[in-house]
């Protein structure tokens, strides 16, 4: 029952060509780190499915991203992830653009094992006509037309949480689990990147056991990386980096992904990452954002 793994092993389990969810929101609770060991990797041909942030950016500026399946790609307080715009303006990928509660239906209908889910969502927009594998279908009970939103199977599912055992129990504890337990129930694999492995008796109390929000045998791994969501927010132990994602920014408009990639994340592993930003104990100093 153990399932704790390395960053390594986690690479080595994935493919050319897979279908890959990462959970997290826009520049909250990703994880950065498997993100980075994968940019450090040969797979590619990727189809991506998220609701995304940097993750999406640099997997699309280094090239690993065939397909993106996705509702938004943003860092907020800068509004268009810059690496994405550029694969996007330049045409560089295949895209299927929905709404975010379609992407929430896709993920379900894959996690209940239905070909699709009917919906609402979509009907007299755009979302029709840019998408032609989107089909609209009339309801058997009364003359209503319907979306069907196909089911999003994932091949891997990558998350970021607080805590995990090494059973596979996971934790979070931040606002908002956004989609995450859909990721892991979508998927025929979920590794998950944690700040802390801690013993199961600490979930056994009741408090505790509230922020547990998926079944452990939806956990296909457990990898130990505090700092791993660096620089996106790990709420609420650490906000997200904005001088980072400022520098992360103008690099696209100041030599391109290439002097970033190879100051922060080229043959580095994380440990060298948080060395380069300063350390583990800047990371947990960030504050939390309010709104």
């Amino acid at each position: 029952m153990n399932k704790e793994m390395t960053i390594d092993q986690m690479v080595d389990s994935l493919e050319d060509g897979m279908t890959i969810g990462i959970g997290g929101w826009g520049p909250r609770r990703k994880p950065m780190a498997l993100i980075r060991a994968i940019l450090n990797s040969d797979v590619k041909d990727l189809t991506i499915v998220a609701y995304g942030g940097a993750d999406v950016g640099m997997l699309c500026a280094a090239g690993k991203v065939k397909k993106l399946v996705f509702a938004f790609v943003s860092l907020d307080f800068i509004p268009l992830e810059p690496f994405f715009r550029q694969a996007r303006q330049s045409g560089e990928l295949e895209v299927m653009e929905i709404d975010e509660g379609m992407m929430l239906l896709g993920l379900r209908a894959a996690a209940w094992g239905c070909p699709y889910i009917p919906t609402a969502l979509g009907l007299g927009t755009d979302v029709l006509s840019v998408n032609s594998e989107l089909k609209v279908i009339d309801s058997p009970y009364d003359e209503k037309e319907w979306v069907a939103m196909p089911a999003l199977k994932l091949d891997v599912a990558l998350l970021h949480v607080d805590r995990a055992d090494r059973r596979g129990v996971c934790q979070i504890k931040g606002p908002d689990h956004y989609m995450d337990d859909w990721f892991a129930r979508a998927a025929d694999k979920t590794f998950v990147s944690c700040e802390e492995i801690v013993e199961s008796e600490a979930f056994y109390d009741a408090e505790e056991s509230r922020y547990v929000l998926w079944e452990r045998s939806q956990t296909t791994g457990v990898i130990e990386v505090a700092g791993g969501a660096h620089p996106t927010s790990c709420a609420p132990l650490y906000g997200f980096d904005t001088a980072h994602f400022k520098e992360y920014a103008s690099s696209a408009r100041e030599g391109g992904f290439e002097g970033y990639f190879s100051k922060y994340i080229q043959n580095s592993d994380e440990l060298a990452y948080q060395e380069k930003v300063g350390g583990l104990d800047a990371i947990r100093q960030l504050s939390l954002p309010v709104y």
